[in-house]
């Protein structure tokens, strides 16, 4: 029997083992704000006005380094543009919702609660309180967000630089990706994306992170439509013909982020600055 109390402590539970790698995560940034001269009130602010790891780093990153404000919040929306399609994968599942639930929900999507709960979703989507899932899973976040940002801000100044604690940002991706190895064109994908992030990791603008976006996509593209053509049913996709475009938006999105963090910390091979790289992705 769904009730909105179990809904939300199911979405409490299931994004828990996530949060691991996003408490260094958030005290990082936390010291972050503070050695870039943004202080405590300006740094925290951003966690509750952005609520976004990378986008935020992205943005003070760029503003200390003399950049225009219009160019650091065009940045930071480049790199949050994923969360649109995060978006119109779960627009299926929220569609009857006000416009303030709906508000409120897009607050609080993130990568990881975005994962949780569109996996709950697709396996309860017969439950009218399931919204409340997606509460659970992103106040939960947003709590834990705010409090290693603070964290961050009074106790990061004495954090070792050597320790390299911002490795645990791929980390983050690397758990969301896990659930996405148990299939050969899932694989693909993955490795498509990561290639290409690589091949074109130096173009101007970092416009990278667009075209390994596109070549994923269309590289899923042409395999599912090979696969449909010759039946081959060890690989082939699980959700019916009617959601080949929400499949493909699933297959990319995850496999790209992670790997293009993880392939941005090897290629510039500095683990003691790599904050400073996690600007690009």
């Amino acid at each position: 029997m769904y009730s909105k109390s179990k809904t939300f402590l199911r979405g409490m539970i299931d994004i828990l083992p996530l949060m691991i790698p996003v408490i260094p995560f958030g005290i990082i940034f936390g010291a972050i704000g503070i050695e870039l001269g943004f202080g405590p009130y300006l740094t925290y602010l951003t966690s509750i006005i952005i609520f976004s790891g990378a986008s935020q780093i992205v943005i003070i990153q760029l503003l200390s380094a003399g950049a225009s404000s219009i160019v650091a919040i065009t940045s930071s929306s480049v790199v949050s543009t994923r969360h649109l399609l995060y978006g119109a994968v779960l627009n299926q599942y929220l569609f009857h919702l006000s416009i303030y639930w709906k508000i409120g929900l897009s607050y609080l999507l993130t990568d990881q609660a975005f994962a949780v709960s569109n996996e709950y979703f697709i396996k309860n989507n017969d439950n009218n309180f399931k919204h409340y899932h997606l509460v659970g899973s992103g106040l939960t976040l947003w709590i834990i967000w705010q409090v290693t940002t603070i964290l961050g801000i009074f106790l990061g100044s004495i954090v070792p630089e050597e320790l390299g604690l911002t490795f645990t940002i791929p980390l983050t991706f690397l758990a969301l990706l896990v659930n996405y190895l148990r299939k050969i064109d899932h694989l693909i994908v993955i490795i498509l994306s990561g290639t290409s992030s690589i091949l074109f990791f130096d173009i101007p603008f970092k416009a990278y992170i667009i075209i390994a976006s596109m070549i994923a996509l269309f590289g899923a593209a042409i395999l599912i439509k090979f696969v449909a053509n010759n039946a081959i049913k060890p690989i082939a996709i699980s959700t019916p013909p009617s959601h080949e475009v929400r499949s493909l938006i699933l297959l990319f999105i995850h496999p790209m982020s992670f790997l293009q963090n993880i392939s941005h910390h090897i290629c510039c091979g500095s683990f003691k600055k790599s904050w400073r790289n996690a600007v690009n992705n």
